[in-house]
C-alpha cells in the first residue's frame, strides 16, 4: 500500500504559497528554531518519527527533463513519518499544536486553520502526495519501540555484569526486579497501520462485493474448464 512501510506511515503535503507572503514563513521558522520550546507539543507527540515544513521558492523547482517550470506561486512542503493511522496523526496535530500549525502554513493559499478539524483534514487530503516508495530501516518498530528495545537491551548488559559477581541468591533477586522494570518493554512488531478510518471503512464495505465478483470468476472459470 502507498505511504505505509510496516508501522510507520509517510506523509508528504505540497500546499501552494503566495510569494509576497512566503517571507514571513521564513521569519516564524527561524523564530521556531530559536524557539524549540513553542514546539513542546509537537514534541510530545511520540508518534511522530520525524517532521518538516520547507518552503520551495517558484524558481527553484529541479528540472529532471520536464523544463524550466513557469509557477505563480511558492509552495510548502511538509514531509513526515508517524506510526497509527492517518486521522489519528492529524487529530493529534491539530489538538497538539493548532496555534503552531496556523503559523507553519500561513502563507498557504485557501488555508482553512486547523480547528475545526473537519477543513484541516479535507485540506490535507486533497494536498497530499502518494508516497509510491517508502524506504523504513525498521519497518516493524514503531517509535516507542525502538526507545523500548534499547532498554531492554540495556537491562540485559546489567543482568550480565551482575551473573558475574553475585551469587545465585542475589542473581534471581536481580533478575525478578530487572523483568518487573521492563515488563512494558516487549513490544508486538510487525504490524502497519490503517492509512485512515474511511480506507478501513471503504474495505469493510467492498468486501462482501469482491467476494461475489470472486464467486462469479471461479463459476465462469468451471464452465469454461467443463
Amino acid at each position: 500500500m502507498s505511504n505505509i512501510a510496516g508501522k510507520a506511515y509517510a506523509m508528504n503535503v505540497v500546499t501552494p504559497s503566495h510569494p509576497l507572503r512566503t517571507w514571513a514563513n521564513r521569519g516564524l521558522f527561524m523564530v521556531a528554531r530559536c524557539l524549540p520550546q513553542q514546539l513542546g507539543g509537537l514534541l510530545g507527540l511520540s508518534l511522530i518519527h520525524f517532521a518538516r515544513w520547507v518552503i520551495i521558492k517558484r524558481d527553484q523547482w529541479p528540472d529532471l527533463g520536464q523544463g524550466k517550470q513557469d509557477l505563480q506561486n511558492d509552495y510548502m512542503l511538509f514531509c513526515s513519518n508517524f506510526n497509527g493511522t492517518w486521522d489519528q496523526y492529524i487529530d493529534a496535530f491539530s489538538d497538539g499544536i493548532p496555534n503552531g500549525l496556523d503559523l507553519f502554513w500561513y502563507s498557504a493559499l485557501k488555508y482553512p486553520k486547523s480547528i475545526p478539524v473537519t477543513g484541516f483534514k479535507n485540506y490535507i487530503t486533497f494536498n497530499q502526495i502518494m508516497t509510491a516508495y517508502y524506504y523504513n530501516a525498521t519497518p516493524g518498530a514503531a517509535q516507542r519501540d525502538v526507545k523500548t528495545s534499547l532498554r531492554a537491551r540495556r537491562a540485559v548488559e546489567e543482568l550480565a555484569a551482575a551473573h558475574a559477581t553475585q551469587s545465585p541468591e542475589e542473581f534471581a533477586e536481580t533478575y525478578r526486579k530487572t523483568v518487573l522494570s521492563v515488563q512494558g518493554c516487549f513490544g508486538d512488531p510487525g504490524f502497519g497501520p490503517v492509512a485512515s478510518l474511511n480506507t478501513e471503512r471503504a474495505d469493510q464495505n467492498r468486501a462482501a462485493l469482491i467476494r461475489r465478483l470472486h464467486t462469479i470468476h471461479e463459476q465462469e472459470r468451471v464452465k469454461e474448464v467443463a
